[in-house]
């Protein structure tokens, strides 16, 4: 290890590696400000509207009380799916299998998409950009869960932070502690929502929604907020956010969703109107609206998966669901 200190963020002249435990610049998510220069212990508190983020159990926490109390009845719901889904271990084996592996045998289905998504991505669109960034990128990665992929992003040499709603020890961002073992130290990790990143402006390279961009309520207000985040040039992906070519197929889907979680777990989860579904309509006016090209990668799922369609055609049922990783380089 170099015993030089970490660059600053956001300069990218200073390019050299830095420790993936060092924060990046904060802004205050209520009013806006500059806090990185407020630091108390282990807190920060913002000069203008003396709005606190603290640190807990190496977790940042950013979200406004009125905000924390907007997501409580999501998260409750939200936790309580995952358990009865199996998600989480007490072995740390079963986090550094991830994403290739589900050593609980309970969503393995789940885990094979998200490694063909993961494998893709290495493959087709991180070689280009880390060929521009030899010394590492400064990563987000929003919606991180049990940080899965925080790790990865840091094997290859990358500096990511790590956002989600969750903070819990088995599935969410308390679970980076199980990587520890793999990584010279924590990467910084922050309980804060998407539309109100905790985040001085142009800090990060690459913008990354692993599974979680369509819990977004409105689009364009989320990647206007990740837009800002970003350097310039810098890149945005959208990784295994269901895809239609029809709205009214996103409809009937988040239809049958609903009525099953009432059916499972006696509750629809629907208590934010997260926009569940992506069409290629709203993907074309996010891209009218803002400066976004995107491309899109196909990963190969199986010939089942791609069978789907098809079978979808032969019994008359609605369209099913698309994943692709979905990218953007940004220039403007």
């Amino acid at each position: 290890m170099s015993s030089m200190s970490p660059p600053v963020w956001g300069e990218r002249a200073l390019a050299a590696p830095r420790s993936c435990l060092s924060l990046p610049r904060l802004r205050c998510p209520s009013c806006r400000k500059d806090m990185s220069s407020f630091e108390s212990g282990s807190q920060w508190t913002c000069a203008g509207c003396d709005f606190v983020i603290r640190k807990e159990k190496g977790i940042l926490r950013a979200l406004q009380p009125n905000r924390e109390r907007y997501f409580q009845q999501f998260i409750r719901d939200y936790e309580t799916v995952r358990a009865r889904e199996g998600r989480g271990s007490v072995s740390p084996e079963y986090y550094l299998s991830l994403p290739d592996k589900d050593l609980t045998g309970c969503n393995s289905w789940q885990w094979q998409i998200r490694a063909r998504t993961f494998h893709c991505l290495e493959r087709r669109i991180l070689p280009a950009i880390e060929r521009a960034h030899p010394l590492g990128c400064d990563l987000l990665d929003i919606g991180a869960g049990n940080c899965w992929f925080s790790c990865r992003m840091a094997l290859r040499g990358h500096r990511p932070v790590a956002v989600d709603l969750l903070d819990n020890d088995w599935d969410g961002l308390g679970a980076a502690r199980h990587y520890l073992s793999r990584l010279p130290s924590s990467f910084p990790r922050f309980v804060a929502e998407m539309d109100s990143l905790p985040f001085a402006t142009g800090q990060f390279d690459i913008v990354v929604f692993n599974a979680s961009f369509h819990y977004s309520v409105d689009y364009f207000v989320t990647l206007t907020e990740a837009l800002r985040c970003l350097r310039r040039p810098g890149f945005v992906i959208l990784a295994d956010s269901p895809l239609y070519a029809r709205e009214e197929s996103g409809q009937a889907m988040l239809a049958e969703k609903r009525a099953a979680f009432q059916r499972q777990f006696g509750f629809s989860s629907d208590s934010i109107p997260s926009r569940e579904y992506l069409t290629k309509a709203s993907l074309e006016e996010l891209q009218r609206r803002l400066p976004l090209r995107w491309k899109m990668v196909t990963p190969w799922y199986g010939l089942q998966w791609a069978m789907r369609p098809w079978k979808a055609r032969l019994l008359r049922q609605r369209e099913p669901s698309r994943f692709h990783l979905i990218y953007s380089e940004v220039l403007e």
